[in-house]
């Protein structure tokens, strides 16, 4: 699993799109939730991924050819566009998406899942958040 981030964002960016991104990861894929938590006390928590989630960031033009190398692999996917900063459900979140055509998407954050050596020639040119 890992997130690509476009570098410009302002950190309460970045924290809400990686947020959003991976919020589609599990629901998509079971396997790669955990089982649930439990302290000491058999406080119960909930069931967090089984691994971890990479952070990348890149500028806009790392984010579109990754968007379309995602594409041309069939890999699953998470798009976090600008437009959706202005929006405050995920009504109008779907439909800011669905208004713009693929190829002029304003991505921000770009979240996916796959195989290793799939995800890493998706997200070439990126480099780890620091």
């Amino acid at each position: 699993m890992a997130v690509l981030l476009r570098e410009d964002l302002a950190t309460w960016q970045r924290l809400n799109v990686t947020a959003f991104l991976v919020s589609g990861l599990g629901p998509a894929f079971p396997e790669v939730i955990g089982e649930p938590y439990e302290d000491g006390d058999g406080v119960r928590c909930l069931s967090m991924f089984r691994q971890p989630v990479l952070v990348f960031e890149g500028t806009k033009e790392t984010l579109k050819a990754a968007h379309a190398r995602v594409l041309s692999r069939s890999l699953p996917r998470a798009v976090f566009t600008g437009d959706l900063f202005a929006t405050g459900n995920d009504r109008d979140n779907r439909a800011a998406v669905r208004a713009v055509r693929t190829a002029d998407l304003d991505l921000v954050g770009l979240a996916v899942y796959g195989p290793k050596n799939a995800v890493d020639k998706v997200l070439k040119g990126a480099r780890m958040h620091p």
